[in-house]
């Protein structure tokens, strides 16, 4: 069955929220201007250069920064103010499309300086990105969150619409130099409605987090995490099959169907369409399919649209096929998206979604490069024919091993049970380690059951910031077991208390059900002892 979670009463019942809707229009501003600025480039890299390489590469410049500077960006996201930062990336992408704009009305232009601008900008949606995905769980209610994504995904591809059209008529009509022009202006237009988001402060007497900590913890928070996991191999694997119809497009329309940059915007904007239209019909599907299935299915109708976009040099089925081949891609990325989402708490979620978009973008800058390669040395619609093939090939592959889990964990934030006494002696923020000792009384009968759920709280310990853990067994007390684990410093482990989830909770439950002792178990902190400093101020002249 479907998810709880999965099921929205109305697909725009997240427009209700003004905040929301608000952040929304400044999303679909954003978007806009950066499918203009990737339609524009990509055609006009056709113009500067004959390599199916070169063009390709512009996808592949434009994504690779969100690969490479995807957790610092994250990580940022979780620790400054996020209305100011999220303004600023904004305001960088604003001022890499007047830079761009300047070079294209003078004609100095370049194959490699397009490639290295295209980059550029690719470095603000990489700081852009991370932010916005950890705002929306805190403006829209849990239950319209699968919702308020796929309208997430509708601004996407309405821009991937709007841009195109827009960027067309520009680039027929009057050259690409306006096109980069008219994405300053939008660019701001997104700076300004973000200046009127104001949000809720953050409450913490701890505190900020510092910022390689917080990008160490992100990376391995996810790491310790089962369904974080599956999911990236899955959105790196989608991606890496489904870029090679989008990257290779301009060469489709131009070699295959045999037409211009009407052609090209044509099949870009009838992949949104069929984006937008399955978006607002997901809440339907959700009720009747997992998002396994809905991952499953959709990988294997976007690879089967792409084949017959090159196979048949008709516009008239390429378009159609690009209609559903964007409901597929909208599909997959929205139930993936849901699943990562709902698989972080909130004090992490910038970082998380972070790490989720380098491995969707790493595996677009991977497929874009690959199967432009491809192309190459064989043609344009072999590495089509070639990426459709092996994206279902390896998703059938590994569906045992990899998949989406049906149920999510609660994952609102709750405050642990357990009552720390308070310490006996003065700590300073920065002193440890801190070493947590809990100690357990088990019936040896079922230690094994009591092990398989201690490996599910290791991997919470440290989800939670907790540098090593162990579990060791009294060798004279066969029932007495000590688990333990270190926090970096005393500020650190306040910090993991305020991380604790209603998740966190069911597991100590599910600990305590095995611990026979006539009092609860044991808990002791102990804060590391500096020896050397100490044995050095005794000792005397």
């Amino acid at each position: 069955m479907p998810n709880e979670a999965d099921v929205s009463p109305s697909a725009l019942a997240p427009l209700r929220q003004p905040m929301f809707r608000m952040l929304w229009l400044a999303w679909l501003a954003a978007n806009i201007t950066m499918w203009m600025n990737d339609v524009a480039s990509a055609w006009l890299m056709t113009s500067l250069t004959s390599s199916a390489f070169m063009v390709a590469m512009v996808q592949t410049a434009s994504t690779l920064p969100v690969f490479v500077l995807g957790l610092p960006s994250g990580a940022l996201a979780d620790i400054v103010d996020r209305r100011k930062y999220f303004a600023a990336t904004q305001l960088w992408v604003a001022t890499v499309a007047v830079l761009l704009s300047g070079l294209a009305f003078s004609g100095l232009l370049t194959a490699e300086l397009l490639l290295a601008l295209t980059f550029a900008n690719g470095i603000g949606l990489a700081l852009r990105w991370p932010v916005f995905a950890a705002i929306i769980p805190d403006v829209v209610p849990r239950h319209d969150l699968p919702a308020a994504l796929a309208l997430n995904g509708v601004a996407m591809n309405m821009s991937r619409v709007i841009g195109p059209i827009v960027a067309g008529a520009l680039l027929a009509g009057a050259g690409s130099p306006w096109v980069f022009l008219l994405n300053a202006v939008l660019a701001i237009f997104a700076f300004v409605l973000i200046l009127r988001w104001r949000p809720e402060p953050k409450t913490s007497s701890l505190p900020g987090e510092r910022f390689l900590a917080a990008m160490r913890l992100g990376l391995q928070h996810v790491v310790q995490s089962p369904p974080m996991r599956a999911v990236l191999a899955r959105i790196f694997l989608f991606f890496l099959q489904s870029t090679s119809l989008t990257a290779l497009l301009p060469l489709v329309a131009r070699d295959v169907h045999g037409g211009g940059a009407g052609t090209y915007t044509t099949l870009l904007a009838a992949m949104g369409c069929g984006a937008i239209f399955a978006a607002l019909n997901l809440a339907r599907l959700r009720q009747r399919l997992e998002r396994e299935a809905f991952v499953r299915w959709g990988t294997l109708a976007h690879a089967a649209c792409a084949v017959i976009v090159v196979l048949v040099p008709t516009l008239w089925v390429a378009v159609p096929a690009m209609f559903v081949a964007g409901m597929a891609w909208i599909a997959t990325a929205n139930s993936l998206t849901v699943a990562a989402q709902m698989g972080l708490p909130n004090w992490v979620r910038a970082r998380g979604m972070s790490i989720y978009q380098m491995a969707l973008m790493g595996g677009s800058a991977a497929g874009a490069a690959l199967w432009g390669y491809v192309a190459n040395l064989t043609s344009v619609t072999v590495s089509i024919l070639v990426a459709s093939v092996v994206g279902p090939a390896v998703l059938l592959l590994t569906r045992r091993h990899v998949t989406i889990g049906a149920h999510d964990e609660d994952l609102t934030p709750a405050k642990p049970v357990t009552r720390v006494p308070p310490p006996a002696i003065e700590i300073q923020p920065g002193e440890g380690p801190v070493m947590v000792t809990v100690e357990y009384l088990i019936d040896p009968a079922r230690a094994a059951e009591f092990s398989a759920v201690m490996q599910e709280t290791r991997r919470a310990r440290l989800r939670q910031g907790a540098q090593s853990w162990g579990l060791f067994r009294d060798t004279t007390r066969p029932e007495r077991y000590i688990e333990y684990f270190l926090d970096e410093n005393w500020v650190e482990h306040q910090r993991r208390l305020e991380r604790f989830t209603a998740a966190d909770l069911g597991l100590r439950e599910r600990r305590l059900a095995f611990h026979v002792g006539p009092e609860a178990p044991q808990m002791r902190r102990y804060v590391a002892e500096d020896v050397d400093a100490r044995a050095g101020s005794a000792e005397t002249p």
